[in-house]
């Protein structure tokens, strides 16, 4: 049983060092030519950022307008739904409606973060496959003759650089979200200040200029790391001069 685990483990090393190989010589090339079509489509090169704009279906209520004024004592506190007594209440809840419907989310934008999601997660896989690889390649501990090694090392830690940065653009998206709900909800409260209003625009336009430079990031990315591999190909694959065939 454990030889078989162990010939599953190995079997699992020389199929993950030949795809990241693969990747290296064919994937990434073929990636950051994709990339590039993509920050050129139509999708990622909106000149008028105006055009990502999207009316928030909240109306602007007619201002109450008060006749005339009286040391009379305020009427009393008219009883919420949540205090009633009917039996298809909900007790404690309260239900705001709004009378256009839904504030739908930005469709231009919701339609970028789904081309760009896609991207963001085969990087950080893709991260992830050469940092094991080169996990595998690093050869046991011994005196001197480790400049191959550092190699190693420093291209790891590149690696590992790149993954964690990619993960981190999953933060910013869910950001913006609930971002955008907030001064959403704003409006809704104060539908008579226009700021809040801006506001919202101002933070779409925001967005689609950060993921544009995401893109930018990813495209970037995978190309800092074909050309930081292949350069040293040799070094991260044969670390060591002399005894190299103990390696593997």
């Amino acid at each position: 049983m454990a030889s078989t685990a162990s010939d599953k483990v190995q079997q699992y090393k020389d199929s993950l060092k030949r795809k990241a190989e693969q990747l290296i010589l064919t994937g990434f090339p073929e990636k950051i030519v994709l990339l590039n079509e993509i920050l050129e489509s139509p999708i990622l090169n909106v000149k008028d950022l105006t055009n990502v704009h999207q009316k928030v279906n909240i109306p602007i209520p007619e201002p109450v307008q008060f006749n005339n004024c009286s040391d009379e004592p305020a009427p009393k506190r008219q009883r919420t739904s949540s205090e009633s007594t009917t039996t298809n209440c909900v007790e404690g809840t309260k239900v705001l409606t709004l009378e256009g419907g839904p504030v739908s989310c930005n469709q231009t934008l919701s339609q970028v973060i789904r081309t760009v999601k896609p991207h963001i997660k085969q990087l950080v896989e893709d991260a992830n496959l050469l940092k094991m690889w080169i996990s595998f390649m690093i050869p046991k501990i011994e005196d001197g003759n480790n400049f191959g090694v550092s190699v190693q090392e420093e291209t790891l830690a590149e690696i590992q650089s790149v993954e964690s940065e990619a993960a981190a653009f999953f933060d910013q998206i869910s950001r913006y979200f609930c971002s955008r709900a907030k001064i959403i909800s704003k409006v809704a409260k104060y539908p008579h200040v226009e700021d809040y209003r801006q506001a919202v625009r101002e933070l779409d336009e925001k967005e689609y200029l950060s993921m544009w430079l995401v893109m930018c990031e990813i495209r970037n990315r995978y190309c800092t790391l074909h050309d930081i591999v292949t350069k040293n190909l040799e070094k991260i694959k044969k670390p060591r001069s002399t005894n190299s065939e103990s390696l593997y």
